[in-house]
């Protein structure tokens, strides 16, 4: 979406360099996937590379790449964390010789970036400060940009309206539209919500297993540019990893100054879900528990929510939730406003 509204496909569509991490409701292995974790890479440098589309997770891994870059006019290359920020760093540098880009963007959907590390609300800040970090010392000007602050439900919005910097631009129909096959089984909450703003939804979603409250107002769709430097010098966990070599040592050090590893979480929630009998998912079952979350959810406030929220709230698993949608959809199709869905005020 990005890449269009900026630069409207002129120099043809940009290179995305991004993780495989696409935690537990894709992936049952906790933290991000390396080049090992995959069949059919293909190699941009020495240290980097793409994932086509006919590329596959090696069991038990799962990852959503592949799908994507079958569907997505992009190249997808894989940042590799497991050297640390130093091997981030690396790659970035191969990559720069190699495609001698006109541009380079680093961009956070939500602005958890922008956190200092302490913030009570942060659940998932070490794949944004190895970037970040990596960002920092590359020889080549990185413009930080920031997507729909607060919606990834971590940093309130109104705690980074001094931090986001001027607005770019802002996201609208035209945007989204192109990418809406892909909106339709992509599992990013984040991104769904970016694209509903987008396209002028508003109201308050409920995302992840937690059932954080997200506002989705005026200023969600819009995309700022950060100070690069300034992000840098706020985000304790990125200066302290600047010279890390491990994913081990950067995890570490996530523990030390904001007192967690994301991927600690993902170890302990992946044991807990082994311990859980899988759920049927039986169609009238299921949509009588649906009844009783949207009224709860309508006591909250809530007006949308998403399907990964409606799965784990209903006790099911990751694998069930394309399943999930396709009942509700065929069910209730007047509730869903792509790509969330709409919990009406009145039962």
């Amino acid at each position: 979406m990005l890449d269009r509204a900026l630069y409207g496909g002129s120099g043809g569509p940009a290179t995305i360099l991004t993780y495989a991490w696409d935690r537990l409701l894709i992936d049952p292995v906790p933290g991000p996937r390396g080049p090992a974790d995959f069949t059919g890479l293909r190699p941009l440098t020495r240290s980097v590379s793409s994932v086509p589309g006919d590329a596959k997770p090696v069991a038990p891994s799962g990852s959503t790449l592949p799908r994507l870059a079958a569907e997505l006019p992009n190249t997808l290359a894989l940042i590799d964390p497991r050297h640390g920020v130093e091997g981030i760093t690396h790659q970035l540098e191969e990559l720069l010789t190699h495609l001698k880009p006109e541009s380079i963007d680093l961009l956070d959907v939500g602005g958890d970036i922008l956190a200092k590390g302490d913030e009570p609300t942060l659940r998932s800040p070490l794949a944004d400060a190895l970037t970040l970090a990596a960002c920092c010392q590359v020889e080549a000007s990185v413009r930080l940009l920031v997507a729909g602050p607060g919606l990834d439900g971590e940093i309130p919005a109104e705690a980074l309206h001094d931090r986001v910097g001027p607005a770019a631009l802002k996201l609208t129909t035209k945007h989204v539209e192109p990418i809406g096959s892909v909106l339709e089984w992509h599992p990013s909450e984040a991104t769904a919500m970016l694209a509903a703003t987008a396209r002028g939804i508003r109201g308050l979603c409920e995302v992840r297993d937690a059932g954080l409250p997200v506002p989705l107002t005026e200023e969600s769709p819009v995309v700022h540019e950060a100070d690069l430097d300034d992000t840098l010098q706020r985000n304790e966990l990125a200066r302290a990893i600047l010279d890390t070599r491990s994913l081990d040592e950067a995890e570490q050090h996530s523990r030390e100054i904001c007192g967690y590893s994301e991927i600690d979480y993902e170890r302990n929630k992946a044991s807990w879900l082994t311990t859980q009998p899988e759920q049927k998912l039986d169609p009238a079952d299921t949509l009588r528990q649906l009844d009783q979350f949207e009224a709860d959810a309508r006591g909250r406030g809530i007006t949308h929510t998403t399907f990964r929220r409606i799965t784990e709230a209903l006790g099911l698993h990751g694998a069930q939730r394309q399943r999930l949608r396709a009942l509700l959809l065929s069910s209730r199709p007047k509730q869903y406003q792509a790509p969330l869905w709409h919990i009406p005020a009145d039962a």
